[in-house]
């Protein structure tokens, strides 16, 4: 666990959730209660659907994922762990097959979070995701609700070269000619990718680098651990737009949205449609394009086509 060994402070024993022990992982099979109309389900993909600040594209993993817990009992962190690797197989993205990976999913419960986070931002702050400047950096690490996620992205062109997205680059630079006038336009921190020039997709995706997750024991002591492990299993496979809306399509992210009054206990049907449009939709598209793809796929999957 080296890549995130720093977010893994002197962890204590302190007593579990709700239950003692891990409940039981619950079922998908949830009945949605809400009409299935592709209105519906592209108003649903758009409230999810966040784009990246540097392609404005809805990033993904393109890399195996390999999450850690910490914070819990070790059946407990084995358990969140495994849902989400179980999530991620079943809606199509690419999980690590090895015993023993680099952890990219960083998913620590503590009672003490914004301690946590602000060790995070003066340690590596760059695995918290883009920021323009300082004042940027400390509203991205202020701790808001009881579990949150911060995601570390880049872009990926046509030839597969990878840029991770921050405001300062770390590039070969440019000089450009001054159009018949002597000296040059000088970049020094420019980069340069490979497009496609097309404009339904232009090659450029983006890609999940890191993700860290931090979940507020103090405000979940009232949770089962399998509803926590799903929530957060939904936020380590996708970067999603507003968490305090409430649904109208049955949504386990309803379980933490102070307004909603339609609490949902476990992953659904509508959740999982929506990853596995995710991982189906063409990752160059233009972001109209990938969310009308992922409404498409969702509307399949919900009825079984």
């Amino acid at each position: 666990m080296a890549f995130f060994r720093f977010a893994l402070l002197a962890i204590v024993a302190l007593p579990c959730l709700a239950s003692a022990q891990p409940a039981p992982a619950p079922s998908e099979d949830v009945t949605v209660t809400g009409t299935k109309s592709r209105q519906v389900i592209a108003h649903f993909v758009s409230s999810f659907a966040k784009p990246t600040r540097m392609t404005g594209k809805i990033a993904r993993w393109e890399i195996a994922l390999c999450p850690v817990t910490a914070g819990l009992r070790p059946g407990a962190n084995r358990f969140v762990t495994q849902r989400v690797r179980e999530i991620a197989a079943k809606i199509g993205a690419p999980v690590s097959d090895k015993a023993s990976c680099t952890p990219n999913i960083a998913i620590e419960f503590t009672t003490t979070p914004q301690a946590l986070l602000d060790t995070i931002r003066k340690q590596k702050p760059s695995i918290l995701g883009y920021y323009d400047n300082s004042n940027q950096l400390a509203k991205l690490a202020t701790v808001t609700r009881p579990i949150q996620s911060w995601y570390a992205t880049a872009t990926k062109d046509v030839d597969g070269g990878i840029e991770p997205d921050r405001a300062v680059k770390n590039g070969i630079g440019l000089a450009l000619d001054r159009d018949g006038e002597p000296g040059k336009f000088v970049f020094p921190n420019a980069t340069a990718v490979h497009v496609t020039g097309s404009h339904l997709g232009d090659g450029l995706r983006s890609t999940f680098l890191n993700i860290v997750i931090i979940a507020d024991r103090n405000s979940l002591a009232n949770y089962e651990l399998g509803a926590i492990g799903d929530y957060i299993s939904l936020l380590a496979l996708s970067q999603l737009n507003d968490l305090e809306a409430c649904q109208e399509l049955p949504s386990i992210v309803n379980l933490l949205a102070s307004s909603c009054g339609r609490k949902v206990d476990a992953i659904t049907d509508n959740d999982l449609g929506y990853l596995r449009g995710l991982y189906k939709m063409g990752p160059d598209r233009t972001m109209r394009s990938q969310q009308d793809e992922i409404a498409y796929q969702m509307e399949q999957s919900l009825t079984g086509r």
